[in-house]
């Protein structure tokens, strides 16, 4: 029997926002990650996956359920558990090599232990040659080599990688995530297990035997996908085009829920979509070759946008009405093909109708300002209604969307100077 390196079992996380209102961020989340295995985890942005990769490193503690390492409960930092951020976190004043043993001096590891060490993880990571250089002096690639370099010296059973590659640019992340696998495939590090937060649908289909998505609100796991699939994988073939296709079908699927739960709330996420590339996904999916229906992993391909930037963008549409998403395409509805056709002004008319009919914070918005003898009202009040249920960067971020959107359907503007949000003057009186 295949052994359990890290099990979770109905794990919950809140976190308290600033008016002390607890936000449930995870909730019954069962998770396994064996031996021999790499394990990716995909979903939106806030659906709480970082949070819960701090809590399989011990950095963090869940509020409910079981966290186990090796069969024993986890309540802290365990020596074979070892993490790679996003952010390289390197030192600056600080050499490679010095970067890479730090670690190691704050177990207490001999000076000449730590070199050993040190000097193979290095080499491990193709960075021989750069022991002595500061981190300003290396690239990017090369930086995350070095953050990557000092979780490999500690000689986890586990690695946890949170979206390693998205600060990189496409060709030296892909490089880079070749080179790990490699490491992963020839054995020749003490690995067991590497569990990978992702944006990134190839990424995780390239990486992973098994692939988990994350639904959100609270977050938990939603869909598991297996990749039957040996490595190394043509990124082209059939087969890996194929569960790229499945995987995308999956994260644009609505978690079945509740009539009464199908609309949003006045506090609810907000899909970060700016208007103008709304505008302009619209506009190609009307184009040839896709005449209003297109495969999601085309769709990304052809307009050049990472998973990150499509999904938004598709998902807002999907709320405006202008467009549907079913099975990993998205079809350009009735709606979607006038609004193309549109001049500018009807866009906006069209926009701002819409906007009123499936935002209930917009709506909530200018009502308000509706009440106002001056017809204006500061924001702060709205940002405390969302700061409710929302951490404090997704309140902020979904106010900045409802306003932008806001303006742009002419249904209130904004003061940047003020803070003032207010009615058009058409409306205002």
């Amino acid at each position: 029997m295949t052994e359990k390196l890290i099990e979770l079992k109905n794990v919950g996380k809140s976190f308290h926002s600033a008016d002390g209102a607890a936000r449930n961020v995870l909730s019954g989340v069962d998770f396994t990650l064996a031996d021999g295995e790499i394990v990716a985890l995909l979903g939106q942005s806030g659906s709480g996956k970082s949070t819960l990769l701090r809590i399989m490193a011990g950095l963090i503690n869940a509020d409910g359920g079981d966290v186990n390492y090796r069969g024993q409960p986890l309540y802290g930092p365990a020596r074979g558990i070892t993490m790679v951020f996003q952010s390289f976190a390197l030192f600056p004043w600080l050499t490679v090599q010095q970067n890479v043993e730090l670690g190691l001096e704050a177990q207490g590891i001999a000076p000449s232990e730590r070199a050993r060490r040190a000097e193979a993880a290095i080499d491990m990571i193709g960075l021989s040659g750069f022991e002595g250089a500061l981190p300003r002096e290396l690239s990017g690639g090369m930086r995350q080599r070095v953050g990557i370099a000092r979780a490999l010296v500690m000689e986890p059973d586990v690695l946890l990688m949170d979206e390693a590659f998205s600060a990189l640019d496409v060709l030296t992340g892909e490089q880079l995530r070749d080179d790990m696998l490699e490491l992963w495939e020839g054995k020749t590090t003490p690995m067991k297990g590497i569990l990978v937060v992702s944006h990134n649908i190839e990424e995780a289909v390239m990486m992973a035997d098994r692939v988990l998505i994350f639904a959100s609100d609270p977050g938990r796991v939603r869909a598991e996908l297996r990749i039957p699939l040996p490595r190394p994988r043509d990124a082209d073939s059939p087969q890996v085009r194929s569960l790229i296709d499945q995987i995308y079908a999956l994260m644009t699927a609505k978690a079945p829920r509740r009539a009464a739960e199908t609309r949003l709330t006045l506090a609810s996420r907000l899909p970060a979509a700016d208007v103008h590339r709304m505008e302009g996904v619209l506009e190609r999916l009307m184009e040839t070759p896709f005449n209003g229906r297109a495969d999601l992993p085309k769709l990304a391909e052809d307009t050049e946008l990472t998973d990150d930037e499509l999904l938004p963008l598709t998902e807002a549409l999907h709320l405006f009405g202008l467009a549907q998403l079913a099975h990993g395409d998205i079809v350009v509805t009735a709606l979607g093909q006038r609004y193309t056709g549109a001049d500018n002004t009807e866009r906006q008319r069209l926009f701002g109708e819409q906007l009123l009919a499936h935002v209930p914070l917009a709506a909530h918005i200018r009502h308000s300002l509706q009440q106002e003898d001056d017809g204006e009202l500061p924001e702060e009040p709205f940002l405390k209604l969302l700061r409710e249920s929302l951490h404090a960067e997704e309140a902020e971020q979904a106010l900045k969307t409802v306003i932008e959107w806001g303006r742009y359907g002419e249904v209130y503007e904004y003061n940047y100077h003020t803070g003032m949000i207010q009615l058009p003057e058409a409306d205002a009186g």
